[in-house]
């Protein structure tokens, strides 16, 4: 587990101890409004100052614009105001304003082991969980590899509910996020650390106090297992590949999930090199793989009645003379011979032999996660994710549980062209299209010849959101950032009804 995690408390009022209190800020009828201020914390204000704390905090430049933030004068608390936007605040809206205001608070200097408590008046369970979520978040740092001790910035997040029945709901709050917080320290692990062998290792323990099976393909069970793209894509590194297999299986369960996660530890490009300066942030091409472990956890953790079996894909994919070449013909678990066209296509190879392997568990929902396409960046940018699917129904079941867990993702087609493309004169399919339009959809068709007919699937490629190498944003850090494990938590609890 993660120790990169404050511990989450919730109270009826304001902890007095409290190192920081944040308070709110909103607009009705165009008139500023302070949300989550006790009549004790603006009465012990009015002791202190001339001005109320409503007209200190305007004063000093606080507005109701959502994620604004200011820091009243010293008091015996620091004070900090968040703009929360509509006075309808929805959990979107707080998610943004706690990780903001927590993001701000342990980027400066002096923080070191601080109590937060936040008063925004967290009466809704969606509310108190988007609270407590966006306020984890917030609060990551990139964990340095360093001889130096590290320290706490924020140790405890407490947020004043007033009832005592929604501490359920920041307990899983919490869970969900120490998820995500555990695939972004995955994700920022150097790739000399976190490797195939070292990576399956992890996930394994990770999982070891949960009633979570785990198995690990090496490279001689894969070989006597056929997976001829792990095996070709891991073939070029002295780091051999794996396959990571988990498995939830509680009592009463009556849907069957599966989640196959791209799990390229480091993507050179291979033969098809990269080119210098686009590599670096090669490590964050795992994502898909940390992804589904982080969720399988959660999804253990919060007892949901849904049997889980999740594949992550590990190999790292480095140019060498035993690397495999673009116009090789391969393999795949499935028995379908597969005609490279290029190296650095490579995480299609990996999830190709998972999902021809999560088939044979006969699923009732396969969902696959990768850092797959640039074409998908072209086409959504870089904080929505693209989804494609086996049908429309599949397709609005990711929707709504994107929707509840805050996370962006838009249907694309797979269309009858892509297929077309990936048509080969020296095997059964080719690994890519013949020209470099599309090339998320052929991706996607690539993908979808591995699963099984009937099966409903759902193809989430999320090489955009993955890894933010900009500024900061909201309870988004810069590196890796844990997309797509809230949506596929949420997709479980849904399913779970």
């Amino acid at each position: 587990m993660s120790t990169n995690i404050p511990v989450l408390k919730t109270a009826k009022s304001i902890d007095r101890d409290a190192d920081i209190v944040v308070v709110g800020l909103t607009s009705v009828s165009e008139n500023p409004t302070l949300v989550g201020v006790p009549a004790e914390l603006e009465k012990a204000w009015n002791k202190s100052f001339p001005d109320s704390l409503l007209e200190t905090a305007v004063g000093l430049g606080a507005r109701s614009e959502l994620g604004t933030l200011v820091t009243l004068p010293p008091f015996p608390q620091r004070v900090m105001v968040v703009g929360l936007g509509d006075v309808d605040v929805t959990p979107a809206a707080l998610r943004q304003a706690c990780g903001v205001t927590l993001r701000q608070i342990t980027g400066s200097k002096d923080a070191e082991n601080l109590s937060v408590t936040i008063s925004l008046e967290l009466h809704d369970p969606e509310l108190a969980r988007a609270a407590a979520e966006g306020a984890v978040l917030g609060a990551y740092r990139i964990p340095r590899v360093t001889q130096q001790p590290g320290s706490c910035k924020v140790a405890t997040i407490t947020l004043v509910t007033g009832r005592a029945q929604l501490k359920e709901s920041v307990e899983e709050a919490g869970i969900v996020a120490a998820a995500v917080v555990q695939a972004r320290d995955w994700i920022n692990t150097p790739p000399n650390l976190l490797y195939p062998e070292t990576f399956a290792e992890a996930a394994k323990d990770h999982v070891s106090d949960l009633k979570v099976g785990v198995e690990i393909l090496d490279e001689k069970a894969l070989a006597k297992g056929g997976y001829g793209g792990l095996l070709a894509v891991g073939g070029g590194s002295s780091r051999p590949p794996r396959l990571l297999r988990l498995s939830w299986a509680p009592r009463g369960a009556k849907f069957h999930l599966a989640l196959v996660g791209k799990g390229i530890t480091f993507d050179s490009g291979g033969l098809d090199i990269k080119p210098a300066g686009q590599m670096a942030s090669m490590t964050c091409d795992m994502s898909g793989a940390a992804a589904v472990i982080a969720a399988t956890r959660a999804i253990a953790a919060l007892g949901l009645p849904v049997k889980v079996t999740a594949y992550a894909a590990m190999a790292e994919n480095l140019p060498s003379g035993t690397s495999y070449r673009s116009s090789d013909v391969l393999t795949m678990f499935d028995g379908t011979t597969v005609e490279n066209v290029n190296t650095d296509a490579e995480g299609r190879l990996v999830m190709a032999d998972a999902l021809g392997r999560a088939g044979n568990d006969s699923p009732s929902l396969i969902v696959d996660v990768a850092t797959l396409t640039g074409s998908c960046m072209v086409a959504l940018g870089k904080r929505t994710s693209g989804l494609m699917a086996s049908d429309d129904a599949t397709a609005d079941r990711l929707l709504d549980a994107a929707e509840a867990a805050g996370e962006a993702f838009w249907h694309l087609p797979i269309t009858d062209e892509a297929r077309e493309s990936l048509k080969s004169d020296t095997a059964d399919l080719r690994s890519g299209g013949k020209h470099r339009y599309g090339g998320a959809l052929v991706a996607a068709a690539f993908l979808q010849h591995f699963v099984p007919e009937g099966t409903s699937w759902a193809h989430l490629d999320i090489a955009g959101p993955a890894w933010n190498d900009e500024a900061p944003h909201g309870y988004t850090p810069a590196g890796g950032t844990g997309a797509a494990v809230r949506t596929l938590i949420s997709l479980a609890a849904h399913l779970a009804g």
